[in-house]
């Protein structure tokens, strides 16, 4: 199983900014991750839809810290 970070942005005049991420552990792959993020993203936005809040979304594999 892998690590994701999933960054969402909101463009303004064609520029992205980044509005949140989320941080998803243990996805079998990565749709699953990108469902689970975009879910976790609303709830905590306490809207129904991330579109709501962000206009796009970036799937990347995240490393775990090793200590």
């Amino acid at each position: 199983m892998s690590n994701y970070r999933v960054h969402f942005a909101k463009q303004i005049l064609g520029v992205p900014f980044t509005v949140g991420f989320v941080e998803i552990s243990r996805a079998r792959d990565p749709e699953r991750a990108l469902k689970a993020a975009e879910i976790r993203f609303a709830r905590s936005r306490g809207v129904n839809d991330w579109r709501e809040r962000a206009d796009t979304v970036d799937l990347a594999p995240h490393a775990e810290a090793e200590f």
